[in-house]
């Protein structure tokens, strides 16, 4: 379904989401009970409720959030002064806040429990370097899990390419549109995104970390057999023999990375993260099934200086080095989690 113009979000979408979250909270005790009630019929410990829960606060944060925004929206002038540093800086503390409460909620809700392995990088010698992080993509809400760590516990400023189907939720549409942060359109990957990381990466200050999934999608056997392929008909048989050793983890796409590297501030640090746990929860019947996932997400961390990263002729191979790592650390860890 293609987005709807921005005029129509605001106009329309928007205030929906307010009022209908205000019509939910009003007949809250009408909609438990039934919740509750239709529970007893379904298979898992409160399978309905627990769902019907997690999407009424999920849509509640959205809603405060939206109130809040059009607050500051009229504040700063109906949107003259919303990019000054101060208008950038309470955003920030909102979507702080919202990712905050969305995750805290999913882990009680969901039983859900996030553990790093190791010893988590120390940051305060890095505080004055802006930062790139690049994960791993895979399960669902894995991009909000490592968004409310840089903001809750790291205390950095995210910024992120994202599909511009993600503009559906109205929260996420406004805030993020808001920071320093692009949504692509639907069929225009390729030098849009290349175009997006080279202005979000060069733009970056002290507090920024810029996110980057490399693998661009969710594992899936199908995936990663059309991802070798490729390679293999790009001329890129080493590449492709690299890739096919991967067992958990799609090929990374150096391309976004290395135009990353080269556009970010001069003392950049990397950062990997690697995580195990999410993998069987892929489609919606995955997650149905799997409710309350009762799941240990374990995650692991690789610090980079920027004085260790090599030049533009080997950060191909070397970021290939570094997935292998996350791909075998993956490999060693599913048992237990998930």
């Amino acid at each position: 379904m293609p987005l709807p113009p921005k005029w129509v979000r605001r106009t329309f979408i928007a205030p929906a989401i307010v009022i209908g979250v205000g019509a939910a909270l009003l007949t809250l005790p009408v909609w438990l009970i039934a919740a509750a009630f239709l529970s007893r019929y379904v298979p898992g410990p409160w399978r309905i409720l627990r769902i019907f829960w997690f999407l009424f606060l999920y849509l509640l944060v959205d809603a405060t959030a939206l109130v809040v925004m059009f607050i500051l929206w009229v504040a700063s002038g109906f949107g003259w002064k919303l990019r000054s540093p101060g208008f950038q800086r309470m955003h920030y503390r909102l979507l702080g806040l919202m990712l905050g409460l969305v995750i805290r909620t999913a882990k009680r809700t969901f039983r859900l429990t996030v553990e790093v392995v190791g010893a988590p990088p120390t940051t305060g010698s890095i505080r004055t370097r802006p930062i790139l992080v690049l994960s791993r993509h895979a399960g669902p809400g894995d991009s909000m899990l490592l968004m409310d760590a840089l903001c809750n516990v790291y205390h950095r400023d995210p910024r992120i390419v994202l599909k511009e189907f993600l503009q559906w939720d109205p929260a996420v549409d406004v805030i993020l549109n808001r920071l320093p942060a692009s949504f692509i359109p639907a069929g225009r990957g390729g030098d849009a995104v290349i175009d997006a990381i080279d202005e979000l990466a060069r733009t970056m200050g002290i507090d920024d970390a810029f996110v980057i999934f490399p693998e661009g999608a969710n594992y899936s056997v199908g995936r990663a057999e059309r991802a070798i392929q490729k390679l293999r008909e790009s001329g890129r048989p080493d590449l492709a023999e690299r890739a096919a050793m991967l067992e958990q983890t799609l090929p990374p796409k150096p391309r976004g990375v290395m135009t990353a590297l080269a556009a970010a501030p001069l003392g950049s640090d990397v950062f990997f993260v690697g995580h195990a746990g999410l993998e069987g929860f892929v489609t919606a019947g995955d997650i149905w099934r799997a409710i309350p996932m009762d799941t240990r997400v374990a995650v692991k961390i690789w610090h980079h200086s920027a004085e260790s990263i090599p030049g533009p002729d080997e950060q191909e191979a070397w970021l290939y080095d570094r997935w292998a790592e996350i791909d075998e650390w993956i490999g060693g860890h599913l048992t237990g989690t998930g």
